[in-house]
């Protein structure tokens, strides 16, 4: 099965934790829960189907959303259904998306198959609508089915003209003897059938239809809607509605107002897991198409030069598009001009238009291919995909091209999904016919968000100028084979401020005239500011130009300095620049004469630990039936069932089907860890249930809860692991240590200047200037009542003093891209980390206010003294607080830290 990546992860263990709480309190409630951890709070949830989770997973372009899709059939059917055979309906939006979903679902080599054996193994039913009638009654429940179709399929207003609604005798196993309370919501026969379903007659008029939207309502499918953005109409929603689904889960790159976006993936999460390559090397092209494509070939063979170098077979190749018929730069003049003007041989070009197809049918992956260069005019077909496409040069105006990001997405693709030796190619390069940089940032920019799911500010940093490239093909200091370093901070571009009117400029200070040009356009008028002036001359220009605009008009100005601010601090990060940051020793520990690093697996070791030791309870766990409701508490939380019929409820009368053996078997695969001898663990679940039939939980009750049994049983095996961590833990800290400088190269962590996953990227008008890296993870300027951010003067503190080198904010739980130290249950990310300009580091975590007794600041205050304490002055540790016990403020407490 392909390996989910880390923010794969991330997003599923996000929706599970929804799915999960929505059972035991309203959906908006634990919708907002889930964006308050996220620090997402001034959203809100838009309660589509009362009590029916309806969430939308936000994956930009190349994050491989519908692997997502398959992964989440299967959590979803647990989180809310408690089965381990849900049905799915996979709702696409085009019959060619289909098609490609019903192939790629029904293959057994395919990731998307894999995905669904990975938890089901061959207990998958894949199939269409048309097919529906083929499933047995006895395949319920013994295997997952997943239904494929259009959205078109059901959006109707007259479901009697519509098959999937129409009655079909085949069905009728699906509906016998069904009690009262489970055809309440099923469609009848009316009249309107009959004309269009001869065979019925008028007895059959109030009697429950045998069709395939009935029998979707009656199993309460799993939704999963692709491309989610494009169904917002009333009637896609009473659609849904029809269909009683236990969930909806939308999955789109570009989420419109009424998608619930429960969790948003960015483009640095992305290239963090080497999904995509970045920053797109952005070169604009006043002079016309035929520079733009010059300068994309020469752009194309300097790469080629840098693929020659690589371990992995890269054949990098430029993506073209041309003019529509009537342009200058048609598909048949843009192939002669390689032909006759640059020299291409034939055998390297390939046409991908609607009339000529010169793709289909080759292996761009072979290396026997000669394709370099592919010409095409719109979009390529669906399903399209070659991640050695590099370079996009498209010849139209950025103001008038079509599916430049379409095109765009493909460059985006990184080969093997892995990181390249030779810098150069983990970038993207686009050469656009456009006036000046700012033109062709802001088309690109605007693609990017609208249409492939990035985040507006996040743009501004993704996108970086071309250093000037040789005249002929080769590796000079500003050509992709060098990087597109040249040693120095580039120029900034002018700031481009697009305005509905001249602006009044009578008042304003003569030197502030004199560093802003207005120009007047036909829509109104662009202040331009030069690139290189200072941050307090930008933050006056945007405050004279904004005076006297109506709000609206204000926003729109606010927004376009902030992008213009994250483009200048991209093109000063020290990452950007080549610059890197010194490695940072890790806290470790001699156990059996060996140094070893102190992680997770080291923690469980040193707990040294056995599950039999303890006695056995499971506080918190019960079942509770009335005549109308099944609940289960587990921890204090109600888990209800929903639509339970006296039928169901008698179950428990019933000896069940299931031994006592089957059950222990299902609860070791379910709650089994990697530091569990699976002997001892059985042994330890045949004393839970004998300790829970002694409570008076019956067999069959158990089995009917088991999932939330499993759930309680694992929260209590962690219980007891962290008990026995605590205790190692404390009685080993003072012995770990710092490595000495000979073995700091085997133990130590490495800020990697290509991998930042920053989300909620900083978006204040303060420019830093010596962040790491060009965005700044989750920090915020201002506080809700408008004062700054406690965190935020923190980092002002750091990034003012003259010591510090360069500075990192930390990402929390980014165990692989982020700096940690351990503690007794997990690890500690400390807020800020920074190099100081002798070559020490120093590490800041930062709370409100002096840490408290009863929370775990005071284990992060050990370990990180512990880390100072051990590294004979090359680490410092700082526990910073608003304000401490002795006045000192932030500042204060940095500055006497580094004298």
């Amino acid at each position: 099965m392909l390996e989910l990546k880390d923010y794969q992860r991330r997003t599923l263990n996000a929706l599970v934790q929804f799915l999960e709480a929505s059972r035991s309190k309203p959906v908006g409630d634990a919708y907002l829960a889930a964006l308050a951890e996220q620090n997402r709070v001034s959203e809100s949830y838009h309660d589509i189907f009362p009590d029916t989770p309806c969430v939308c997973l936000r994956i930009p372009t190349g994050g491989g959303k519908t692997l997502l899709a398959a992964h989440a059939v299967a959590l979803a059917g647990k989180a809310v259904l408690d089965s381990d055979a849900p049905i799915a309906l996979w709702l696409v939006p085009s019959d060619a998306i289909r098609s490609q979903t019903l192939d790629a679902l029904s293959n057994a080599r395919h990731p998307y198959r894999q995905a669904l054996a990975h938890y089901f193994g061959d207990r998958v039913q894949v199939c269409a609508l048309e097919s529906l009638q083929t499933v047995s009654p006895h395949d319920l429940g013994k295997a997952c089915i997943v239904v494929v179709a259009t959205i078109q399929s059901f959006n109707v207003t007259d479901t009697a003209k519509r098959n999937v609604y129409s009655f079909f005798e085949e069905l009728a196993p699906h509906f016998d003897n069904l009690p009262p309370s489970m055809t309440t919501g099923l469609e009848k026969v009316t009249e309107g059938d009959l004309e269009n379903q001869p065979y019925l007659t008028t007895k059959d008029i109030g009697r429950v239809k045998f069709s395939v939207a009935n029998w979707l309502n009656l199993y309460r499918p799993i939704v999963v809607v692709d491309e989610a953005h494009n169904n917002r109409t009333d009637r896609f929603f009473k659609t849904l509605g029809r269909l009683n689904p236990s969930c909806v889960i939308e999955l789109t790159a570009t989420p419109v107002v009424g998608n619930n976006v429960l969790y948003h993936v960015s483009a640095r999460e992305l290239r963090a897991e080497q999904m995509i390559k970045l920053p797109i090397v952005l070169a604009e092209h006043p002079e016309g198409w035929r520079e733009c494509l010059r300068d994309a070939i020469l752009t194309r063979d300097s790469l080629e030069t840098l693929a020659q170098k690589e371990p992995d077979y890269v054949r990098p190749i430029a993506l073209i598009q041309a003019m529509p018929k009537g342009g200058d730069a048609t598909v048949e003049v843009v192939k002669q001009h390689l032909l006759d003007q640059e020299n291409v041989p034939e055998e390297q070009i390939a046409i991908a238009t609607g009339s000529q197809k010169e793709l289909d049918g080759i292996n761009l992956f072979d290396p026997a291919c000669t394709v370099r260069y592919v010409i095409t005019i719109e979009a390529l077909k669906e399903g399209w995909d070659c991640s050695f496409a590099y370079v996009l040069a498209s010849l139209q105006s950025i103001n008038s091209a079509k599916d430049v990001e379409q095109l765009l997405g493909r460059v985006l693709r990184m080969p093997y999904a892995s990181d390249r030796t030779q810098a150069g190619l983990n970038k993207a390069y686009a050469h656009i016919v456009a006036a000046n940089f700012a033109e062709a940032a802001s088309g690109l920019r605007d693609r990017l968000v609208q249409n492939m799911g990035f985040e507006r500010l996040e743009t501004a940093t993704l996108l970086v100028p071309q250093q000037a490239l040789p005249l002929v093909g080769g590796s000079g200091q500003g050509s992709p084979a060098a990087g597109g370093i040249t040693g120095k901070i580039p120029t900034v571009p002018d700031c481009h401020i697009e305005l509905p009117a001249l602006p009044d400029t009578q008042h304003w200070p003569e030197e502030l005239k004199a560093k802003v040009e207005i120009r007047p356009t036909s829509q109104g008028a662009t202040a331009l500011v030069k690139g290189n002036v200072d941050s307090d001359t930008l933050k006056q220009a945007e405050e004279f130009i904004k005076a006297g605009l109506p709000k609206r008009v204000q926003e729109k100005v606010e927004q376009q300095f902030a992008e213009h601010r994250a483009m200048r601090r991209a093109f000063r990060a020290p990452a950007q620049l080549g610059l890197t940051f010194t490695p940072i020793p890790q806290l470790c520990l001699e156990l059996d004469g060996c140094l070893e690093l102190v992680e997770k697996e080291t923690l469980t070791i040193l707990g040294d630990w056995n599950l039999l030791d303890f006695p056995v309870q499971l506080a918190g766990f019960a079942i509770h039936e009335t005549i109308n409701s099944f609940e289960i508490d587990v921890n204090g939380e109600k888990v209800k069932f929903r639509h339970i019929d006296a039928q169901q409820l008698s179950l428990n009368e019933v000896a069940s089907h299931v031994s006592e053996r089957d059950l222990v078997r299902w609860l070791d695969l379910e709650v089994r860890k990697p530091y569990l001898p699976q002997q001892q663990l059985q042994a330890y679940l045949v004393k839970m249930l004998s300790h829970l039939h002694e409570k008076g939980l019956g067999l069959t009750a158990l089995v009917r809860a088991r999932f939330q049994l499993a759930k309680a049983i694992g929260l209590e095996i962690e219980r007891l692991r962290q008990l026995a961590m605590n205790k190692g833990f404390q009685g080993r800290l003072f012995e770990m240590t710092v490595p000495k400088l000979e073995d700091v190269a085997h133990f130590n962590f490495r800020f990697d200047p290509s991998r930042y996953p920053a989300r909620n990227t900083y978006q204040g008008s303060y420019e830093f200037s010596k962040h790491f890296y060009p965005d700044i993870h989750d920090l915020k300027q201002k506080t809700s009542a408008g004062k700054d951010a406690e965190e935020f003067r923190c980092a002002m503190a750091i990034d003012a003093h003259p010591k510090i080198k360069h500075w990192v904010r930390n990402i929390e739980r980014q165990e692989k891209t982020s700096f940690w130290l351990p503690t007794s249950s997990d690890y500690f990310y400390p807020d800020f980390v920074a190099e100081l300009t002798d070559g020490r580091v120093l590490a800041v975590e930062y709370k409100g206010e002096p840490y408290k007794t009863n929370d775990d600041s005071k284990e992060k205050n050990q370990v990180g003294y512990q880390w100072e304490a051990a590294s004979t002055g090359r680490c410092l540790f700082l526990f910073a607080v608003e304000r401490d016990d002795v006045g000192r403020d932030v500042f204060k407490q940095l500055e006497d830290k580094l004298k």
